[in-house]
């Protein structure tokens, strides 16, 4: 099976060499968070992981969640694993110390994020909508609703889930039927059905808190009438003890092609008791708060999922003899081509860690700095990088999982490598919290137009500087100058057709959001070269500089392909009637 070591001499590098982490102690809120700390921490989070949850991944994928009679029964392991780890305080790691939580980076919470998801990406679903009910509730909920439910959610004694799906009801959330009726004493009674709900049943916590997306009687139609509602799987006395069973039952599981581990239910409201969290009809504001955020989360699903199947591709490429290389070698690793996947996955996923976890640090930022101006220019950023990291991570994982069955051949296809889980746990991140078409149009048609376009400006301005900047390593320098101009001319472009032929603009979305991801990687693979040149392990400074080398040859140059697709018209494509297909 798959096996899994936590890469903490990559991560290490990444947040003391290239991001410098330890400038977050210069905000109050984390005065006391020395680089020290996060790094002691980080390791402590890849010890429990690697020996307790790491273990159970395939046999829980091998064996999955079993329904019976309204109940779900997780792989055996988990309840065990959660417990451990909720209890060491991995859940509520950024949560607000005042209901529960540690009060740390939100960076390092996605750090620990990345290594759970390598070791066992099915069972970092249950913290991970846990910690998102928690913040969609601390955003918006009333006093009485954060006293209620936020002190076991911020630890992770309960456990939470978002409820927005519904069979009709997928992407365009304005068909949501879900009704919820007032009840006259400040509750409301909700019916209706809810399908893909991640950890909607189980027994690993004591009880589960439900973040519901349903519409007033009254409500306007279309999104504008939505509104949402905590609806708990046990209703809450007022001393903080469990009290009734309330009728939020699951009557099905889904039978997927990967996260076997991950209970996704359907779920049944029948007049379930909930409470309005929020104004009514604010019910798509609130919930992006929770969904923005969980989409941060699933790119380090993605992330965790490229650097599993990069280093078990190399470590079974070191250790395959089959045939004999070009150079004399008697590994695979020494046949040109295994020898362009790897470094096709190492370029990836190297780069991919910088850009997910300066997303993080930027998330800190708008957060906790004193200074308006900065909190708003880091807005900036997380606002537009958060598609690149939902859409790039996740569409690389799979990639990189297919290319880590390819470097397996045949030995791959069959499930005693445990390499094919991953192209199957992989393909849901690309679907799940905004398919990744979505994200590319959130790009065109969101992030491009923001604040008069001045989101992307702040990109380009800052990738110009670093990379027109007195350098030691003018290989990736030179290309990444052609590579943003040649981008920078596609934004433009697309920014100006989306106001005459939109159908331009989304036909080029996804080309143009690899583009945009590509060139951010090459930003990030620029400073890692700068940061490498006087590293002291010269075998570790070797391979950096290599890699960086690959990518500014080898990957960069798509970017050009990438955006000439983008520039090209796509009137008469979306002019075929669909009958001719």
């Amino acid at each position: 099976m798959a096996s899994y070591k936590a890469p903490l001499r990559e991560i290490h590098f990444v947040l003391d060499d290239v991001l410098n982490v330890g400038s977050l102690a210069q905000m109050p809120a984390f005065a006391e968070v020395t680089p020290e700390l996060i790094g002691g921490l980080v390791d402590e989070a890849a010890k429990l992981i690697e020996n307790q949850i790491a273990p159970l991944n395939a046999p829980g994928d091998a064996q999955g969640c079993k329904f019976d009679n309204g109940e779900v029964k997780v792989p055996d392991g988990f309840a065990d694993a959660y417990k451990l780890y909720w209890q060491s305080g991995w859940v509520g790691l950024c949560n607000d110390t005042e209901f529960g939580g540690q009060g740390l980076p939100y960076t390092l919470s996605k750090v620990v994020d990345e290594l759970l998801c390598s070791a066992n990406v099915a069972f970092a679903l249950y913290p991970g909508l846990t910690v998102g009910c928690f913040e969609a509730i601390l955003a918006n909920g009333s006093d009485e609703q954060k006293k209620t439910y936020l002190p076991k959610l911020g630890t992770g004694e309960w456990t939470g889930t978002m409820c927005m799906t519904e069979p009709q009801a997928g992407s365009d959330l304005a068909a949501v039927k879900t009704k919820a009726t007032p009840n006259g004493d400040g509750s409301y009674s909700l019916e209706g059905g809810k399908i893909f709900i991640t950890s909607g049943q189980h027994t690993m916590a004591e009880n589960i808190i439900h973040f519901v997306l349903a519409r007033l009687p009254d409500s306007p139609p279309g999104v504008k009438g939505l509104s949402t509602f905590v609806v708990p799987k046990f209703l809450v006395n007022a001393d903080g003890s469990i009290g009734a069973r309330n009728p939020v039952n699951c009557v099905a599981i889904e039978h997927k092609m990967g996260i076997h581990g991950s209970c996704t239910t359907s779920l049944q409201f029948d007049n379930a008791k909930g409470w309005m969290v929020g104004a009514p009809n604010t019910g798509i504001q609130n919930m992006f708060v929770m969904m923005n955020l969980a989409r941060i989360l699933v790119g380090m699903q993605g992330l965790g999922l490229c650097e599993l199947a990069t280093q078990n591709a190399i470590a079974y490429a070191k250790d395959r003899k089959q045939g004999k290389a070009f150079n004399g070698g008697a590994t695979i690793i020494d046949h040109p081509d295994v020898r362009r996947m790897l470094l096709t996955m190492k370029a990836t996923v190297e780069g991919a860690r910088v850009l997910a976890y300066e997303t993080g640090m930027y998330v800190d930022i708008s957060h906790h700095h004193p200074d308006p101006a900065v909190r708003e220019e880091a807005q900036d950023w997380v606002e537009l990088n958060t598609p690149l990291v939902k859409a790039f991570c996740t569409d690389s994982a799979v990639d990189l999982g297919s290319l880590a069955v390819q470097v397996y051949g045949g030995h791959g296809f069959i499930r005693e490598h445990g390499v094919e889980q991953i192209m199957r746990d992989a393909k849901i991140l690309c679907l799940y919290e905004g398919t990744n078409g979505i994200q590319a149009m959130d790009l065109v048609r969101r992030k491009l137009m923001l604040h008069g376009g001045r989101v992307p400006k702040r990109f380009f301005a800052k990738v110009r500087a670093e990379s027109t900047a007195d350098t030691p390593v003018g290989f990736i320098a030179k290309p990444l100058r052609e590579a943003l101009e040649d981008l920078e001319k596609t934004a433009a472009w697309l920014q100006e057709s989306f106001k005459s032929n939109p159908d331009d603009a989304g036909f080029g979305a996804v080309d143009f959001l690899r583009a945009f991801s590509l060139v951010y990687l090459g930003f990030n693979w620029l400073r890692m070269a700068k940061a490498a040149t006087n590293h002291a392990d010269a075998g570790f400074r070797e391979s950096k500089l290599n890699t960086a080398q690959f990518f500014a040859s080898r990957m960069l140059p798509q970017v050009h392909a990438l955006c000439a697709n983008v520039r090209t018209p796509a009137s008469a494509l979306m002019q075929l009637s669909a009958e001719v297909f």
